[in-house]
């Protein structure tokens, strides 16, 4: 029997359900949210839009947008204990303390065991306002600081950099924070969308999927390219040693973090935004060394493209990130604050058509045999 059944393990090439948020053509390089390409919403758009474009399926108009911002800017707040949660695990991971509180949030608001469409959309409203809200308040708190209140005044993107540094940020900077939102938000049946889809498939409440969503993004495999990128772009430390270092790691058969992907065969079409932004932000910066130093290793990566080898969004972000003077472990955090609104819509796309998803383990065990009693072991 087990040499008819065909394993694919982690689930790859398997579609275990139909969606109609985000489409990606991994062969060609493209990503697409509703049918808009990502191009085009990452040059146009806004995190606000974008977030309603998801979980709505269509864009909004000036007045729906209005009031969509409005709603997420009134969720700016966190309750006090959360803060309380906030102290008592100040010294772990943040990724570790979003996801303490987030679970502590379902535990305080009432209205998390609210399961019905609506409910679940108000949830997911709130959510997406506080996460970025719990990580900038973990951030103070750890050092030593009083967290930032939010301003209702700056956009989701501007606000989160506000809370997080205490100064304004730049046009530009809070610009290249929302494109970094945008191009995070929404990314198919990944391992934490699908972590959330099970969670949510048991009739568990929202914030109960986004633990669970957090909890598989805190695993290096999924979440930790762009913290290891930013280290091998400290180890190279000058865009002249590149082409070494890409040397010496083909030969010892090791990979080159950020690139290649679980699905793209081309080059990620987000990279490009981001590649842009790092270099932007570089000149405003007056700090070119990193972008040079990614630029060395694309250049000293080309052979390798014909493989599949070809950066990926995460490639950059990391650097974007190390120019704000944003600590390390926060690097995962920034993916989740951008990633909230799909995990939101592939929660509610379960929900409509529900599953218990409960796939199969081909047993490889031992034959059945008898029962030895402990005296006679």
């Amino acid at each position: 029997m087990s040499d008819e059944i065909r394993i694919n393990r982690g689930l790859k090439g398997v579609y275990f359900e139909r969606s109609g948020v985000s489409h990606i053509d991994g062969a060609k390089g493209e990503l697409s949210y509703r049918g808009y390409s990502i191009h085009d919403l990452a040059t146009q758009s806004t995190f606000e839009e974008v977030a309603w474009l998801l979980i709505h399926g269509e864009l909004p108009t000036k007045d729906e947008l209005a009031a969509f911002t409005a709603k997420l800017v009134a969720a700016r707040e966190l309750p006090g204990a959360i803060h309380d949660v906030i102290r008592a695990t100040a010294s772990g991971h943040p990724m570790d303390v979003l996801t303490a509180s987030v679970s502590a949030l379902g535990a305080l608001e009432p209205e998390s065991r609210d399961r019905s469409e609506a409910g679940m959309l108000a949830n997911g409203i709130r959510l997406t306002s506080q996460i970025p809200m719990i990580v900038a308040a973990h951030e103070a708190i750890r050092n030593g600081r009083k967290p930032v209140e939010p301003d209702p005044n700056l956009s989701h993107a501007a606000n989160w950099l506000w809370m997080l540094k205490g100064e304004k940020p730049s046009d530009d900077a809070a610009r290249l924070a929302d494109v970094d939102f945008i191009l995070h938000a929404e990314h198919g049946a990944n391992a934490s969308a699908f972590a959330a889809r099970v969670v949510i498939g048991t009739e568990a409440t929202l914030h109960a999927a986004f633990a669970a969503g957090l909890a598989a993004l805190s695993g290096p495999a999924h979440g930790g390219a762009a913290e290891d990128v930013m280290r091998m772009v400290e180890e190279i430390g000058d865009a002249s040693n590149a082409a070494a270092y890409v040397k010496a790691k083909r030969a010892a058969r090791e990979p080159v973090t950020g690139f290649g992907h679980r699905v793209y065969r081309a080059e990620d079409p987000r990279a490009r935004h981001m590649r842009d932004g790092v270099e932007r932000l570089s000149k405003e910066m007056g700090q070119p060394r990193w972008y040079e130093i990614l630029q060395a290793v694309v250049e000293a990566m080309k052979p390798y493209a014909r493989h599949g080898l070809n950066v990926n969004v995460d490639f950059y972000s990391g650097v974007i990130y190390q120019l704000h003077g944003i600590p390390m472990d926060l690097y995962v955090p920034i993916f989740g604050i951008g990633r909230a609104p799909g995990w939101v819509i592939q929660c509610i796309e379960q929900q409509r058509r529900n599953i218990l998803i409960r796939p199969l383990t081909l047993y490889d065990g031992p034959e059945m045999r008898d029962y030895t009693p402990i005296d006679q072991r």
